[in-house]
């Protein structure tokens, strides 16, 4: 069984401090929900706002309809995996996942079977006398996740449990999280600062930025159709470009850059409408940006520079370039197995296309 978690006006202060400031955002039942930001944006304290960890200060939280107000941690039908896990080294696998069922009175027999039919659910069939310290991390992660379920929760809320994994092993973990979401049917709200998590796994991803959401919605048109410039310059590479719009259609915004007059595409909504003569940015992603040759009519925006540096990241190729007034552009390519083909200090024509460039009104940009 899952629920919807509605967050309805929701604000939290710390003294002067305003760590969430009116959020508004409806969870749907079954779904999997990332709240996506930097440290301090807020996205910790709205996780224990729906545990039950913190109060509110303003506002109210939902789920399943009913107002949480006056309700602990230990009565909401939620249920939380922290960054650490806290499993007991004590205890074996199976009586770790189902200590929450012997809190609670169930009898060994009863909590035996539910551990190995959990146990069978995270793939970890016959794993249930083992001890903690005999399982890999990525085991133990999957460990507290049946823990979690155990208890039946409509809800589960996990705080960045897999940031203490190896890169190889969180890219599995991002599979098998989504799996056993998907198996179990339960809403899952997940909170990261790492883009590739939250793109990877989601439903749907809420970026925060001061205690604000910035965006919400699906991985793709977050990545795609950033609507403010903090969203297009936090979520993925991306090429800023400063300016101020010359002229504007319905579908596209001409914008003055340091690289040249550069036509993109409209980004944002609702308020956040571009007019002739506003500041603006307009952002290229890097794998947009291509090496002109002749007279290639597939580049709308085309500029002058030179190669700075070639960088190698295995799959990826990675060229900087400085255009003019010293403007940095980063390029992307996918290795073919030899360099781009121009060494470091030659002068190239580099292009991309205006509906792969996006022009968004001037705001605060994610720091590096």
């Amino acid at each position: 069984m899952s629920a919807d978690v509605d967050l309805d006006g929701v604000w939290v202060n710390f003294g002067n401090f305003t760590a969430v400031k009116d959020v508004n955002v409806t969870i749907k039942g079954g779904e999997f929900f990332s709240f996506l930001g930097p440290s301090g944006c807020g996205k910790t304290t709205l996780l224990r706002v729906i545990s039950g960890f913190q109060d509110l200060s303003q506002g109210e939280m939902r789920i399943g309809g009913q107002n949480m107000a006056g309700i602990g941690p230990n009565k909401r039908p939620t249920a939380l995996i922290f960054q650490n896990l806290a499993l007991f080294p004590l205890m074996s696998v199976w009586e770790n996942i189902a200590f929450s069922l012997e809190v609670r009175g169930v009898d060994k027999a009863t909590r035996r079977k539910r551990a190995e039919e959990l146990l069978d659910l995270i793939a970890l069939p016959d794993q249930g006398d083992k001890k903690v310290s005999e399982l890999s991390g990525g085991q133990k992660q999957r460990v507290a996740i049946a823990r979690a379920l155990a208890v039946e929760p409509e809800v589960l809320l996990l705080d960045e449990p897999l940031s203490a994994l190896d890169l190889k092993l969180r890219q599995h973990m991002r599979t098998e999280l989504r799996t056993i979401q998907k198996r179990v049917g339960i809403t899952f709200i997940y909170i990261t600062h790492d883009q590739g998590e939250a793109l990877t796994m989601s439903d749907r991803v809420a970026v925060m930025n001061q205690g604000v959401l910035e965006q919400v919605a699906d991985g793709t048109t977050i990545y795609d159709d950033p609507e403010t410039a903090f969203v297009a310059s936090f979520v993925g590479e991306n090429n800023p470009l400063s300016g101020r719009v010359q002229s504007v259609d319905e579908t596209y915004a001409q914008v003055d850059t340091a690289i040249g007059s550069v036509r993109a595409r409209l980004g944002g909504h609702g308020g956040n409408v571009l007019r002739e003569g506003d500041e603006a940015y307009v952002f290229v992603r890097p794998e947009a940006v291509g090496f002109v040759n002749g007279t290639d009519p597939g580049y709308d925006n085309k500029a002058q520079a030179y190669v700075a540096q070639e960088e190698f990241e295995g799959n990826i190729r990675h060229v900087i370039l400085k255009g003019p007034s010293d403007q940095e552009i980063r390029m992307s390519a996918i290795n073919a197995g030899h360099s781009l083909g121009h060494d470091v200090g030659t002068e190239v024509t580099f292009g991309f296309r205006a509906d792969l460039a996006v022009a968004l009104p001037r705001g605060p940009l994610a720091a590096e």
